[in-house]
């Protein structure tokens, strides 16, 4: 009985120690605990901006189905290295199906919290162009660059660029911009010039035609020029850009979305007073029902709340309004468990089994309706972070981490605070201590 109440004893003051260093590292202004992760918040939560893209559908069509996959990453990057650039904390961005078969949509979400100039975004977002690399194509209808013939794409695009910078060639009026492919790239650019000797390959950004160079010899390190009638400032703002990378598949913005600090605010702290009401009357309502076992249950839903905050704080988990949903949701099945723990240890008292006997059996009968229950959920939100889009995925991510803290509070945390809180003796105090209603 020591061990257990030592047991006990330590768990609680575990769970405490973990919930004052939450705190801390929320408050505090002592560096070691700013070195703590902070809570992340979402969009919803923290206000910011929201940008919908869509990707291409005739483009992404045209690439080989073992490529659009690597397209669509490689535009995430892109979009990513634009956004940091930028200067914003923590930005989420993330790729999302919309529709079934043929008429299915790539989309790319961007979230950018505490960037409330929706405008000034777009423009940080669109500011790289599109970089294609054309071959001339002679004796064509409709040539649209040089007499008898026009140029066609080829498979050298902005996706293979590496590096870009300003470059003085000598004797030169005006500033060039040297270009320097991967490897794929390069291999590329080899093949174009080997098979395209003393004809022009174009040089298109975003659709215009910025250069057409003339190929004398086959070109083997990788590396191209853009000359024109560039300023210097012109040349580094284009070199800057490319640098940032150019986008794989043209894409198109299909909405926006501006949320108020002040608005994410009022939605999470309203979040928080709703759960702390909520937390407030479930424990009335379990301590005068179900009494001690009541109280207990009290303590082990709120170590359950320590824990799973603080495991989001160290994995990294985004909070949103949907992430607090499904929280809520796992605190409900945690609390459906201890009532099923409950009922079940009443009717092995009824039976007339000594208190700490019908304990273990009243946790032994109920485990598997508990098994089952929380493992049926949580198959379910796996499948919804699996198969679901970001809002969706933010409250699969919140249910899945509670069920499995709320399965542990409730089989393990619960069980020993019950055995070493106990009475020894089944006398009035316990039959008080462990009856159930008001009667």
């Amino acid at each position: 009985m020591t061990g257990r109440r030592i047991g006990a004893l330590v768990i609680i003051l575990l769970a405490l120690g973990l919930g004052y260093l939450n705190y801390l590292a929320e408050t505090s202004s002592v560096s070691f605990f700013n070195l703590l992760p902070k809570f992340k918040l979402g969009l919803d939560l923290r206000g910011g901006s929201q940008l919908v893209y869509e990707a291409d559908p005739v483009e992404l069509a045209k690439l080989p189905a073992g490529e659009v996959a690597g397209a669509l990453e490689s535009l995430r990057g892109v979009i990513e290295r634009r956004i940091n650039a930028f200067g914003v904390g923590e930005p989420v961005i993330q790729l999302e199906r919309v529709g079934l078969g043929a008429g299915a949509r790539e989309r790319l979400i961007v979230e950018l919290p505490g960037v409330t100039d929706v405008n000034e975004a777009i423009k940080q977002i669109n500011v790289t162009p599109i970089l294609e690399f054309k071959v001339f194509e002679a004796n064509t209808e409709n040539a649209d660059s040089e007499a008898g013939g026009e140029f066609v794409s080829s498979p050298l695009t902005g996706r293979y660029l590496e590096q870009a910078q300003v470059v003085f060639n000598q004797g030169a009026i005006s500033p060039a911009i040297s270009l320097e492919f991967n490897e794929n790239g390069g291999e590329i650019f080899a093949t174009l010039t080997r098979e395209n000797i003393n004809q022009p390959i174009g040089i298109f950004l975003d659709g215009a035609l910025i250069s057409a160079p003339i190929v004398r010899e086959e070109i083997r390190d990788g590396k191209a020029e853009i000359s024109g009638q560039f300023t210097v400032d012109e040349a580094r703002e284009l070199s800057r850009n490319l640098n940032l990378g150019a986008l794989p598949v043209p894409i198109k913005l299909v909405s926006t979305e501006t949320i108020g600090a002040t608005l994410g605010g009022d939605a999470l702290n309203r979040g928080i007073e709703a759960g702390l009401i909520g937390l407030a009357v479930v424990g009335l309502f379990m301590l005068l029902w179900y009494r001690l076992p009541g109280l207990i249950s009290i303590i082990a839903l709120t170590i359950y709340v320590i824990l799973i905050l603080t495991i989001f704080r160290l994995v990294g988990v985004t909070l949103t309004a949907a992430g607090i949903a499904g929280l809520i949701l796992s605190f409900g099945m945690s609390l459906d468990s201890n009532i099923l723990i409950f009922e079940r240890l009443k009717e092995e008292i009824k039976a007339g089994k000594h208190l700490h006997d019908a304990i273990k059996e009243g946790f032994a009968r109920a485990w598997f309706s508990i098994r089952d229950s929380n493992l049926s959920s949580l198959i379910a939100g796996i499948v919804l972070f699996w198969f679901g889009t970001s809002l969706i995925k933010g409250f699969a991510v919140t249910l899945v981490f509670g069920l499995i803290v709320g399965l542990f509070t409730a089989i393990s945390v619960t069980r020993t605070l019950l055995l070493a809180l106990a009475p020894s003796h089944a006398g009035r105090v316990a039959k008080f201590l462990f009856k159930c209603g008001f009667k």
